[in-house]
């Protein structure tokens, strides 16, 4: 046996498919609240899917700002690099970024790691969601990295469509979770901006 072959035994993880998403969000309460089936009439597209779980985003965001003429240092956070808009849609200025978060509510298991990707809806305009692995035992609001990487202004929906959620099976469930590891961002609600 090679040892490419090896590792790939070892790491080995699969893609749930939608009739295992509804078995774990009826048995862990996986996603709250959970839309059984796409929605998507005049809309950017949400609800379960064949292999995910398509999250929306909700009407809170943060847009990044050099009004106060801060620095951005993930080490020392100024909260004054953003200025917090609450509404029904939000404009991103050109070449520029917001912070925003899931209507959604999660609760990974313990043997499930989620990758999150952009919508191709957004991504077709230039707009990039960035949102790092959901870790097992991890839960909260997702905080979502919105990035216009166009020199237009872009306009975000929002409790609409944004991003796509992949679960992935581990063979076992892991030694230490993100909740045994007592993560910063356990249990987060709203925007978290970074923490060390």
């Amino acid at each position: 046996m090679t040892d490419e072959l090896r590792l790939f035994q070892i790491v080995r993880m699969s893609i749930l498919a939608d009739h295992q998403i509804m078995r774990l969000v009826k048995e862990h309460r996986m996603i709250r609240p959970f839309a059984k089936q796409q929605v998507r009439k005049g809309m950017v597209s949400y609800g379960l899917s064949s292999y995910g779980y398509d999250l929306r985003v909700s009407d809170e965001f943060k847009v990044f700002t050099n009004v106060h003429g801060a620095i951005v240092d993930p080490k020392k956070f100024d909260p004054k690099s953003f200025v917090s808009i609450r509404a029904r849609e939000c404009i991103i200025p050109p070449n520029s970024f917001a912070l925003a978060r899931s209507v959604e509510y999660f609760r990974i298991p313990r043997n499930i790691l989620t990758l999150c990707v952009g919508k191709s809806t957004y991504a077709r305009c230039g707009i990039i969601v960035n949102v790092t692995p959901f870790e097992p035992e991890w839960e909260g609001q997702v905080t979502l990295e919105i990035s216009n990487t166009t020199p237009l202004p872009a306009k975000i929906y929002a409790n609409e469509g944004i991003a796509q959620v992949l679960f992935f099976e581990g063979k076992a469930a892991c030694d230490i979770s993100y909740r045994d590891r007592k993560g910063k961002y356990q249990g987060q609600r709203g925007i978290a901006i970074p923490r060390l």
